[in-house]
């Protein structure tokens, strides 16, 4: 099924009530999960770490590690995957839409062990569907039937699939594949960043900036950069079909070799602040290797129960 979401409804679906109320980083009421990568000094996934080899730190402190989950073991025992597309087909793609939707297609085919594929395609309005891996040729269909047109609402359309993800238990993975310059969305760039924040969406940009000009290159992928790392995710910025490549391979090993860490928080204060997470390894031989993973979380947020007045 496919829905045609307006950047009012967004607003007033996502935007009407406070951020930390819509976040779906904590499972149930208590444990904070997170999806952690870790790459050597040569780029390459290490994916045969233990639990002991972890440290979580929660604003400053330790947290005891109750889930946790590595790419190592078989496929059967790992949580259902959740792939999110989302598919710029505005006006100033022209000159690179073909050469993202074979990339797009390319993509999901390579991640057949995702349950389903969220596809958001936008240009003025936004657009999402969701296929099931047997419905894989309608998604193809889907995406090359699209053509360029209109204006770009990238911040409207990440805010839709958030929203439309958030019932989903599992792994999340979106992709992103756009030339970021956004000049429609009712959400601003913070708007989408604090929605980004609350949820446990992990992002990946592909970047088609090659035909902007040098100041307009230089803000969108900084702000798109900022978008994937902020949920320990890459951008990447391709500017032919092998940088495509190598941007899949990365992409892929990251999906299929990162640790599901989870833990429940020793701060138990339902303030709905934001909590910083830094992830540690333990192992002095890989102190040169990196860390992957979001940047903290929104604690939940309850209302204080308004006391009775007496009559």
């Amino acid at each position: 099924m496919t829905r045609l979401v307006t950047a009012a409804a967004l607003f007033t679906g996502l935007l009407g009530m406070p951020v930390q109320a819509q976040q779906v980083f904590r499972s149930g009421v208590e444990t904070v999960r997170l999806g952690v990568a870790v790459v050597d000094k040569a780029g390459q996934p290490v994916a045969t770490l233990g639990q002991a080899d972890f440290t979580v730190l929660e604003d400053g402190h330790p947290q005891q590690l109750q889930l946790f989950t590595t790419g190592a073991i078989d496929e059967g025992q790992r949580p259902p995957l959740h792939i999110g597309l989302l598919f710029d087909t505005s006006g100033s793609m022209s000159a690179d839409l073909s050469l993202a939707r074979s990339a797009a297609v390319k993509f999901c085919n390579l991640l057949q062990r995702a349950e389903d594929i969220t596809l958001v395609d936008f240009d003025t309005e936004v657009r999402v569907a969701r296929f099931g891996q047997a419905d894989f040729p309608r998604f193809v269909e889907r995406l090359r039937n699209r053509k360029p047109d209109g204006w770009t609402a990238l911040y409207d359309a990440l805010g839709v699939y958030l929203d439309g993800s958030s019932g989903q238990s599992g792994e999340k993975v979106m992709v992103a594949y756009t030339d970021g310059g956004d000049t429609r969305s009712v959400m601003s760039f913070s708007d989408a960043l604090t929605a980004l924040k609350a949820s446990d969406v992990t992002v990946y940009i592909v970047g088609f900036l090659e035909h902007q000009g040098a100041r307009e290159r230089m803000e969108q992928r900084s702000r798109l950069t900022h978008i994937a790392e902020a949920t320990g995710g890459l951008a990447f910025f391709p500017s032919t079909k092998k940088d495509i490549d190598v941007a899949y391979a990365q992409v892929q090993a990251d999906v299929n070799s990162r640790y599901l860490i989870g833990y429940i928080s020793s701060n138990q204060a339902n303030d709905g602040r934001w909590r910083k997470l830094d992830v540690r390894l333990n192992r002095p031989e890989l102190k040169s290797a990196k860390v992957r993973a979001r940047k903290g979380y929104f604690a939940l947020l309850r209302p204080e129960p308004v006391a009775a007045r007496p009559e």
